[in-house]
């Protein structure tokens, strides 16, 4: 197969599944993973795709307006978050991660609920400054600008003393050996303090992220009480998770 229809087979793949995977590409085109990793390093020195540790993700393009954020498939991301609106009561003191799916929940949080929300997520405090009843309490530190997220000691010295009753985490990557995983180790170290504050633990994500990894561990999955996907919660592929005692939605 010539380079040219690699990467737009690459490419494709991208598009349908928002990131690739090194080695599955390696099997599908019959190549060695070397080969692949020097056709994502092409690529990503084009600004067609960003290269991560054993794969790529989309790249976004930004937009002119830095409040103007960009969520990709935020319609299918809805049908997942829609789920864990039930999740949430008056009075809750509540932590959120960052990341799209998240932003997307806290757009559908209703205007009648009256909660207390932590995030050290940006885009998600000026999505969550516009709610009539939520307290909001932004953790500020240092930010890592590609996400908006702040992170070092000043978020894990905030979240250390926060009593929550649930949070919300985002996932990069899930699987039943590894458990949650992410790519950036000081993301992994706040999302584990985030866990450590509070009573229940809910991750949603869709379900191409199911049975990845990544190079930085979360949490095991038996530190998570509930997960939520856009599959039928009986669907055969979250088997193991409940197994391990996870609650499905």
């Amino acid at each position: 197969m010539l380079k040219a229809e690699r990467h737009k087979y690459i490419m494709t793949k991208l598009i349908e599944d928002q990131k690739v995977i090194t080695a599955d590409l390696a099997l599908d085109l019959d190549l060695s993973e070397d080969t692949i990793r020097r056709d994502l390093n092409d690529l990503d020195d084009k600004n067609l795709l960003k290269k991560v540790y054993g794969g790529a993700i989309q790249t976004v393009e930004k937009p002119s307006d830095v409040f103007d954020i960009v969520i990709t498939a935020e319609e299918e991301k809805r049908k997942i978050v829609s789920k864990a609106l039930s999740l949430l009561h008056d009075g809750q003191v509540i932590i959120m991660s960052g990341g799209s799916t998240n932003l997307v929940f806290a757009k559908l949080i209703p205007s009648e609920l009256k909660a207390t929300i932590y995030t050290y997520s940006l885009p998600i405090a000026m999505q969550l400054s516009q709610h009539p009843n939520i307290d909001l309490i932004f953790i500020g530190g240092k930010m890592q600008k590609n996400a908006m997220v702040t992170i070092g000691m000043d978020v894990i010295q905030v979240l250390s003393k926060i009593k929550a009753d649930i949070c919300f985490i985002g996932a990069s990557s899930i699987n039943v050996k590894q458990g949650l995983t992410e790519v950036g180790y000081e993301v992994s170290i706040v999302k584990k303090a985030m866990i450590d504050s509070s009573d229940k633990v809910v991750s949603m994500f869709s379900s191409n992220k199911l049975n990845t990894k990544m190079p930085h561990i979360v949490c095991d999955i038996n530190q998570l009480d509930t997960i939520v996907t856009d599959l039928d919660p009986e669907d055969s592929s979250l088997e193991e998770y409940r197994k391990l005692g996870v609650s499905i939605l």
